[in-house]
């Protein structure tokens, strides 16, 4: 492990240095080796190695292009890599077929950057429409009281009858984390889950992740622009380069480090 009084970057391949809040447990839920993504003679993904464990909240911070939403398909399967693994669970996704990919999406909940609510189904319909895969039998009144339990977590119980429309940014933003987290996934996957809003509620966004962490002990993937977002909902950040995972470290020591292809993330 590095020394934590070291003010060198840990690099992809290294242990990780000390972390903001410990995995409460060493329990791998993600594990991405050697990963290639390729789009024509466009090359995306090289090389690509990270382990996320149980509990932590890791987020990927790299340039507009350099790959950070295809990692994100590679790891749901929505895109198939050219090379490499990527198991979840212990499940090499490349591999799965389309019922048992269906069931470990299930574990794993996606909050879009765009939100993707249903704008003519009510809050209460949008929510359960995750409940709908024939293989999840719950009664209606278990149903009742996941989409209750899911907004209450996001403070929203009472627009539960509400269309989206008639909600602010913020509130739909909330809306879509509820029903991320209706079926209690063990990964939450955000993709700039604080794009678009105002610095006020792009903070109250962050503290709900980092509530969520602590309260459902999930492991999250990140994606953000936002270095607010960045250095209080991380407990590493995966600096993406080259197709790489060139640095995996601390908010703080990443931000102190002297490496000249890291710093100019953290000189906004």
């Amino acid at each position: 492990m590095a020394d934590p009084d070291s003010n060198d970057t840990v690099i992809s391949g290294v242990a990780p240095g000390i972390s903001r809040s410990a995995p409460q447990s060493k329990e791998e839920v993600i594990v991405i080796s050697h990963l290639y993504k390729s789009f024509g003679s466009n090359r995306v993904l090289q090389d690509f190695n990270l382990t996320l464990y149980k509990g932590q909240n890791i987020v990927v911070l790299g340039k507009s292009g350099s790959g950070k939403s295809v990692l994100i398909k590679c790891i749901i399967g929505l895109l198939r890599p050219d090379a490499g693994e990527i198991f979840v669970f212990g499940k090499n996704v490349p591999e799965l077929n389309h019922f048992a990919l269906d069931e470990l999406r299930a574990r794993i909940g996606f909050l879009f950057q765009s939100n993707a609510l249903y704008d003519s189904m009510t809050v209460r319909d949008n929510l359960e429409f995750p409940l709908r895969r024939h293989w999840i039998q719950v009664t209606q009144a278990q149903v009742n009281d996941m989409v209750m339990e899911a907004l209450e977590d996001v403070g929203l119980a009472h627009t539960v009858d509400m269309m989206p429309v008639e909600l602010s940014g913020g509130m739909r933003k909330r809306i879509a984390l509820a029903r991320t987290l209706i079926l209690k996934p063990d990964i939450i996957l955000y993709d700039e889950p604080t794009t678009g809003l105002d610095p006020i509620t792009g903070k109250e966004i962050i503290d709900l992740i980092v509530e969520i962490q602590n309260k459902y002990n999930t492991a999250s993937l990140i994606i953000s622009h936002d270095m607010n977002c960045v250095r209080l909902a991380s407990d590493l950040v995966a600096v993406l380069i080259e197709g790489k995972c060139y640095a995996l470290d601390t908010y703080d020591r990443l931000k102190s480090s002297t490496d000249p292809n890291v710093k100019p993330f953290f000189e906004q």
